[in-house]
């Protein structure tokens, strides 16, 4: 395990300095990225849109590469050019290797990649974490960057980057303790491992 640590980047550049701004005149603050060239983030905890808000303008104002994975019959038409702008990565489930093959893969084939999850899923009060990400991050030996969103200091945080083991449960235990950190905006609907351990410290 080692801990975040700060990087040396290229000037921003004028997009970069307007989405800061809009972030900071929210009242929202945005440390530097932690020094990787490719990761998987892991973003929460997720109990409102606005976390998704937050993170994308987040990975604009610091000028990453974010990318997200997308089913592929998404693609189809004009809206697959707006996905592909966006930063979606279209994948098969039917394909060999299913989602977890497709996103190892491209993670090998580019010199410069942050592939954004979300691991509590796209609905609130989730009862179990999706674990693909950790088989990408350690197939791909990338590391995983744990991003949260704390509405009480209103600031987008990367307080672990984690070198996925072969203990899965061991490496989930670090990333629920994260995300139980901080306060996001709807407590009641925090996912079921993340909820727990966040009632436990405010109830002591």
């Amino acid at each position: 395990m080692a801990q975040s640590q700060q990087t040396t980047r290229p000037d921003p550049t004028l997009i970069q300095r307007l989405a800061m701004k809009l972030i900071n005149l929210a009242g929202w603050r945005v440390p530097p990225f932690p020094d990787v060239e490719k990761a998987i983030v892991v973003g929460g905890p997720h109990t409102s849109n606005w976390d998704g808000v937050i993170g994308l303008s987040g990975a604009v104002a610091l000028g990453l590469n974010a990318r997200f994975l997308i089913k592929h019959s998404a693609f189809r038409g004009p809206l697959g050019w707006v996905l592909r702008k966006l930063g979606g990565i279209p994948v098969d489930r039917s394909k060999a290797g299913g989602v977890v093959g497709q996103a190892v893969q491209e993670l090998r084939q580019s010199e410069r990649l942050i592939l954004v999850v979300t691991p509590e899923g796209t609905r609130s009060n989730a009862s179990q974490w999706k674990t693909g990400f950790h088989r990408i991050a350690r197939e791909a030996s990338v590391p995983i960057v744990v991003t949260v969103a704390d509405y009480g200091t209103r600031e987008l945080r990367f307080p672990l980057v984690l070198e996925a083991t072969g203990d899965l449960e061991s490496d989930l235990e670090q990333l629920y303790d994260c995300f139980a950190s901080v306060t996001p905006k709807h407590p009641e609907k925090l996912s079921a491992p993340v909820r727990e351990r966040f009632v436990s410290r405010h109830s002591n």
